[in-house]
């Protein structure tokens, strides 16, 4: 029977293309490493030779003076009109601002010191409540207060203080960002900064809004953040309001924080 010879294929076996930057230690990298560690021994006992012939070195001294503690009690603790933390984390319905004297009830019905806002009632305000209550959990969202008065006619305000728990995100200053680039959208809006807030804005708006059948609503507002709280202020009439007003109302609301 004729045996058929089966030719040698494992040299034409293609290898992957990553063998060839994948290249295996051989016998000359052994010597070299070798020689390596041969010449590492002999440096180290060397430099035991060299360190041995030598005077030792004197260390300095352990001790050190005695330094005197300073007297008295040390600096007295902040009082509560002056450190925030003690301020926001009171009731913040003390924080807004009061009412005018015989001025009516806005569209919250508030006594004197204003009203809590619920996680669902404030996310009721927006457009997309569902959206907004999933993106203010979020964000976490601690709790709100309000307050709203109407003065002559049909001037109404409304001022809301927005507090955040800043667990994961420390800065509300993004929060109060969102709002003054939604407002700052509308034709005929003019911004002003509110002095001393550092991002605080003011807005009029010279064009009213108007149903049918409806006088025209001119509207103002303010957005600013201090700390863990976002200032909303907003002023509705049936004509136009002076940029005064709504600047007037912003920088007495942030004095109070």
């Amino acid at each position: 029977m004729e045996v058929t010879e089966v030719p040698d294929v494992r040299g034409a076996v293609e290898e992957p293309a990553h063998a060839a930057r994948v290249r295996r230690r051989g016998r000359t990298t052994l010597l070299i490493a070798t020689a390596a560690v041969l010449g590492l021994v002999a440096g180290t006992c060397v430099g035991y030779l060299i360190q041995a012939d030598r005077e030792p070195t004197r260390l300095p001294s352990l001790s050190q003076p005695n330094v005197g503690q300073a007297k008295g009690a040390g600096p007295e603790p902040l009082s509560a009109a002056q450190d925030r933390k003690v301020k926001t984390d009171d009731d913040l319905r003390k924080l807004l601002l009061e009412r005018p004297k015989g001025a009516r009830d806005g569209a919250f019905v508030t006594d004197e010191q204003g009203e809590w806002m619920s996680l669902a009632v404030y996310a009721a305000q927006y457009d997309k409540p569902d959206h907004a209550f999933r993106d203010l959990v979020g964000e976490e969202f601690r709790r709100a207060a309000v307050t709203s008065w109407q003065v002559g006619q049909a001037r109404t305000v409304e001022i809301r203080l927005v507090q955040y728990r800043q667990e994961e995100d420390t800065t509300t200053s993004g929060r109060a960002e969102s709002q003054r680039l939604w407002v700052e959208r509308k034709s005929g809006t003019r911004g002003l900064p509110v002095p001393g807030t550092g991002d605080g804005m003011a807005y009029v708006h010279a064009e009213p809004e108007q149903d049918a059948g409806s006088l025209p609503v001119y509207s103002a507002e303010a957005y600013a953040s201090r700390g863990d709280l976002v200032v909303e202020i907003w002023v509705y009439d049936t004509k136009p309001i002076p940029e005064e007003t709504i600047m007037n109302l912003a920088e007495r609301q942030m004095r109070r924080l």
